[in-house]
């Protein structure tokens, strides 16, 4: 199937576009006919992958080699190739749908990345899985939602809520220190630790409540632009490639999912 073709999926009142063609984002999120995601071919909620937030100097190590990225928000590497590249539909139905991009140039290393949805009445499941054909490397994968504060316009902004059991202290360069400390508060454009799993709620006072929970410790919370508030599951810490690789290696893929799920007050 082409990727050029946007694929929607339906359940209940739940309606979801995906963009093969444009980073295999969601482009288009709704809810009872409400858009609940920030519009824009930057925005919706796009795949972190093979990196997740900034890579220091667009640069990593892997054994004793040293890679170069590049540089698109300078001096650093964000957000992975994922989101640039043009992913292949391989399998959609009413209300799930699979895709596939092949990782290369310029990322140093081949291998396959697949990103699944599963859409139900009441919530979202994504799923990353990262493949290796041939040398292991390190990786991470995650999510960049751009949930929109103002989702209902004649409504109260949104509000979050959560409790991080750690928040990674972030450096001059927008990158973590190593240092953890007790959580700040806000506006963010920061990392958190959640040991018992990424657990976070966006309320739209009397509206919708929508919880965003995945099994890893990690979520990057983003809320400086009034527009919209991002809550970022990902599989390691911004930097990660550097301070906490995980390796995939031909018996071990990285693979992580994050579920969505919605309810309107009583």
């Amino acid at each position: 199937m082409s990727s050029e073709e946007n694929i929607r999926l339906i359940a209940g009142d739940a309606e979801l576009t995906v963009t093969p063609g444009n980073g295999c984002r969601i482009s288009s999120f709704r809810v009872a006919g409400t858009e609940l995601l920030r519009q824009g071919e930057r925005y919706g909620c796009f795949p972190m992958v093979p990196w997740c937030g900034r890579t220091g100097n667009g640069r990593f190590r892997s054994g004793g080699v040293e890679h170069r990225l590049p540089v698109n928000d300078p001096p650093h590497a964000i957000h992975g190739t994922g989101r640039d590249t043009a992913w292949r539909t391989a399998r959609t139905g009413r209300a799930e749908a699979v895709f596939t991009c092949e990782l290369g140039e310029p990322w140093p290393y081949t291998g396959l990345v697949t990103q699944t949805f599963a859409l139900n009445e009441d919530s979202l499941t994504l799923q990353l899985g990262v493949e290796t054909y041939d040398d292991s490397f390190p990786a991470q994968a995650g999510w960049h939602p751009w949930f929109l504060r103002h989702a209902f316009p004649d409504g109260k902004g949104a509000r979050l809520d959560f409790v991080p059991d750690w928040q990674e202290e972030r450096g001059p360069d927008y990158l973590p220190t190593g240092r953890r400390i007790g959580p700040m508060p806000g506006p963010w454009d920061d990392c958190f630790g959640m040991e018992d799993g990424v657990d976070v709620t966006l309320t739209w006072p009397e509206r919708l409540e929508l919880t965003v929970k995945s099994r890893t410790e990690w979520v990057v919370v983003y809320d400086e632009q009034e527009e919209a508030i991002c809550v970022e599951p990902q599989s390691g810490p911004p930097n990660g490639l550097n301070t906490h690789p995980r390796l995939v290696t031909p018996i071990d893929p990285l693979e992580i999912s994050t579920t969505w799920s919605w309810r309107r007050p009583a």
